[in-house]
């Protein structure tokens, strides 16, 4: 519940984007904030800490799918691409594909600057001769690749099931916003979760060592870092639930007790048991991971599922859309 109404102070040196989303998220009922405000530079260390946990299996998975059938893309792909990773956080899965397709060039979009930096100087070093072209940015929003590349064929690469952050509608504008990005002809590698037994997926996002319960709560210790805020972060709790209807993983941060807070010269206040719903990680039986990538204007190419009906690699092409029969 907001208390106060009037309008928002200003906080000097706050990212305005990150302010709005935050003031207008608790405002609603329920409450919400966008997950991309997860990864500041601490955030992004703790979920390079989840990917390694033995709960969470899809940077497991899919980096064994990226090994044993990179190869396979790059003779579906050509040589001579340029590799635009959207996200591309550490780029720990990044080597399997480059190793394997000869590119052009890569670049990693990435909205952690710090972050993104640290990660291209080391794929630097790894690969010498490759150009890397690194750009801070927001990836949800069309974007300028680098002049160096603008004549060449592009690969778009979203590893980590990232498309399974977003609602479906809002997954289908991503996809669209790509083929923006990288132009009609360009072909899109991406990861999707799949569909499975709440006995895996539940586990996968309430670790027994607590770090995701840290990556959640670190987003409230952010805000007040960066907005001047003053959220009791240790009355709340991080919570993860299967929503079977939106075939979906919700993480939540749930009040213990009732509370108030401050941000940004607006009051909110929250009773026992009231949650902020944080992220979604919605999973894909291949048929509605097709008809995804369809309606977000992306032709399916192949799929490579794992073994265990886990997780799959797909790969699609941006096509002119067909007149309709």
């Amino acid at each position: 519940m907001l208390l106060l109404d009037e309008p928002a102070d200003t906080v000097p040196h706050a990212d305005p984007a990150f302010l709005s989303d935050v003031l207008a998220g608790l405002a609603q009922e329920p409450k919400a904030i966008p997950a991309r405000w997860f990864y500041d530079r601490r955030g992004s260390e703790l979920f390079e800490e989840i990917t390694k946990l033995p709960e969470y299996y899809p940077t497991r998975v899919e980096t064994g799918l990226l090994e044993m059938h990179s190869a396979e893309v790059g003779r579906i792909t050509g040589s001579g691409r340029a590799v635009v990773e959207f996200g591309s956080g550490s780029s720990l899965k990044t080597p399997h594909l480059l190793r394997a397709i000869d590119p052009a060039a890569y670049v990693p979009i990435d909205i952690s600057g710090d972050f993104l930096r640290e990660s291209a100087d080391g794929l630097a070093q790894a690969f010498p001769g490759l150009p890397i072209f690194p750009v801070e940015a927001n990836f949800m929003r069309p974007v300028a690749l680098p002049q160096e590349i603008a004549g060449k064929a592009k690969l778009g690469f979203f590893p980590g099931s990232t498309i399974g952050n977003l609602v479906p509608r809002s997954a289908v504008n991503l996809l669209r916003s790509m083929i923006d990005t990288l132009g009609l002809g360009a072909m899109l590698l991406i990861g999707m979760d799949r569909v499975k037994g709440e006995d895996v997926l539940v586990p996968a996002y309430d670790d027994a060592a607590g770090v995701t319960a840290a990556f959640n709560l670190n987003l409230l210790e952010r805000i007040n870092r960066e907005l001047g805020a003053d959220v009791p972060v240790h009355l709340f709790r991080h919570q993860a639930r299967w929503n079977d209807l939106w075939a979906r993983i919700e993480m939540h941060l749930v009040a213990t007790e009732d509370l108030s807070f401050t941000i940004a010269g607006r009051r909110f206040a929250m009773q026992a048991g009231d949650t902020i719903h944080t992220e979604n990680s919605h999973k894909y039986d291949p048929r509605s991971a097709r008809q995804l990538l369809a309606a977000g204007g992306w032709s399916p190419i192949r799929e490579w599922p794992d073994a265990d009906g886990k997780f799959s690699l797909f790969l699609a092409e941006a096509r002119a859309e067909p007149v309709a029969p």
